[in-house]
């Protein structure tokens, strides 16, 4: 026989060709079974944006305190700080150091003078001007406004004209801790970006909502409310105060639902004007904190293989 002209050649050697790759792939298609779909890679987890909500409660704020040196030694992250009332002042001291040792050495210098300015004089919209506590953040905070702390960070106040929760992000510290922490008949209502502000407490005492329209994946909140005695009040006064005492334990509890972990430390019946109980409300938070670090850890592993959320398309 003559020799096979070259393009016969190619051909008989494409086809020897799609016949081996046609066998090969139908070994491999019995092995794993017909039309089944290979194996997905397991899922990685994803990144988790933890946020640490700070309620209010005056001196009550030291158990704080605890909460974030038990946060930081167990290394769970804190990548948003919302603050309210005494809780927005102990945030922005953590999220300007970001260091619980250097927070609870300053915790140890404060004293109630270094908040409450009482003044009788010159206003009757409240004794307390706020001006001490302005100079207590400016000596302080290191950073000149909101948007320079190292952790980001959020203070929360009360419109007093339109009863707006009011969310203050940046410019100077200390008139946004002052506005979140002027309890009403207390402080002086403060003027702040063409508003009256009063304290948080008054709408949103433990702001979840704020950190989760803030993109938190994870929040702990921190409920530092007072503990109510088990007596029965006996006078006019007494009464009155007890029964604003359980509207804003109310408030607080509903506020704080949608939180995936919530710490109570144990604050008894501490006043918020009390600052003589610092290093039992800091035992107290170190206690609550401790407890709660399994539950703060579920959580963020379920957030982290938690699908990410489908965008809404538009018609």
């Amino acid at each position: 026989m003559g020799r096979a002209r070259p393009g016969v050649r190619r051909l008989v050697a494409r086809v020897a060709a799609a016949t081996l790759f046609a066998a090969l792939a139908a070994g491999c298609a019995a092995r794993r079974g017909v039309g089944e779909t290979p194996p997905l890679p397991p899922a990685q987890p994803r990144p988790v944006k933890v946020a640490l909500v700070l309620g209010g409660g005056g001196a009550r704020g030291f158990a704080q305190v605890g909460v974030i040196r038990v946060l930081e030694q167990e290394k769970i992250p804190v990548d948003l700080i919302v603050g309210a009332s005494a809780g927005s002042l102990i945030g922005a001291l953590y999220a300007d150091a970001r260091d619980s040792f250097e927070l609870e050495a300053v915790a140890w210098q404060v004293e109630k003078d270094d908040i409450f300015d009482w003044s009788l004089l010159g206003s009757t919209r409240g004794p307390v001007t706020g001006k001490a506590l302005e100079e207590f953040v400016a000596r302080h905070v290191k950073a000149p406004s909101i948007e320079l702390l190292k952790v980001p960070f959020v203070a929360v106040a009360t419109d007093l004209k339109t009863g707006e929760e009011v969310v203050l992000d940046r410019g100077p510290v200390g008139p946004a801790i002052h506005a979140s922490s002027a309890i009403p008949g207390v402080f002086r209502p403060v003027s702040l970006g063409g508003r009256t502000l009063v304290d948080a407490g008054v709408v949103d005492p433990i702001p979840v909502s704020v950190a989760r329209a803030r993109g938190a994946d994870v929040v702990i909140a921190v409920d530092i409310g007072l503990e109510l005695a088990a007596d029965e009040p006996g006078n006019f006064a007494s009464i009155s105060l007890r029964c604003i005492a359980l509207l804003g334990r109310e408030l607080a509890r509903l506020k704080a639902r949608d939180a995936d972990v919530v710490i109570l430390p144990k604050v008894g019946e501490t006043s918020s004007f009390d600052f003589s109980r610092k290093k039992e409300l800091m035992a107290a938070g170190v206690a609550a904190a401790r407890e709660a670090i399994p539950g703060i850890r579920a959580a963020i592993e379920r957030a982290s293989t938690r699908p990410d959320p489908v965008p809404a398309h538009g018609p």
